[in-house]
């Protein structure tokens, strides 16, 4: 076991944990938006409150890490996981805000697809975040966010065939386009995340 030399800072591993359970939140309100007969507009405004929750605790992890003179991890470290974790309510924000902007009624089905990834990944995230604290059986989770991302790589490719198959006017395929490259965005910050957290843990082992 490595003998620890700098004390256990509890508060970076607390927000950690709160911003990763603010992406449930955010993954849960893609879902409903993707459902029949969602409210739209107020999906919207939840998670405009979401992502700014998460600015919060981003810009309060920034803070204590400029205050901090130890940390329980490489500086860098805590810096890359809190903008990753950032990055994922920024990317599905800004897909249910260009849903409402470009008045899209209607969604491919595969959006469905992309929406239940983005949830497995944010469940996943959130159960793992406490597991920093030990540095133990974090790496199921690295392996199955890297398997989720693949597999939203697979269902963005297939979506953009479908774009592009004349099914849509060419006005509703830049308007789609830009929704599911955010949400393919989103599942790409949640590998930045799992690949910190290895990074930590190989750092730390």
């Amino acid at each position: 076991m490595r003998l620890r030399l700098t004390p256990r800072d509890d508060s970076y591993y607390e927000m950690f944990a709160d911003s990763a359970n603010n992406l449930v939140i955010g993954a849960r309100l893609l879902v409903e938006l993707i459902s029949d007969g969602a409210d739209r507009e107020a999906i919207a405004e939840k998670m405009r409150a979401c992502e700014h929750a998460g600015d919060e605790r981003t810009h309060t992890i920034m803070r204590r890490l400029n205050e901090s003179f130890v940390t329980p991890f490489d500086r860098e470290d805590i810096y890359r996981l809190a903008s990753s974790l950032d990055d994922v309510m920024d990317s599905m924000e800004a897909a249910v805000d260009l849903v409402g902007l470009y008045q899209l009624d209607r969604l491919p089905k595969g959006i469905i697809d992309q929406v239940e990834v983005l949830e497995r990944a944010a469940e996943l995230t959130a159960e793992a975040m406490p597991r920093l604290r030990s540095m133990h059986d974090l790496t199921r989770y690295w392996i199955e966010i890297n398997q989720l991302e693949n597999q939203a790589d697979q269902i963005y490719r297939r979506l953009l065939a479908r774009l592009f198959s004349g099914e849509y006017d060419a006005l509703t395929v830049l308007k789609l386009k830009d929704v599911i490259e955010e949400l393919e965005a989103a599942a790409d910050a949640f590998e930045h995340v799992a690949n910190t957290v290895e990074t930590i843990v190989v750092k730390e082992s």
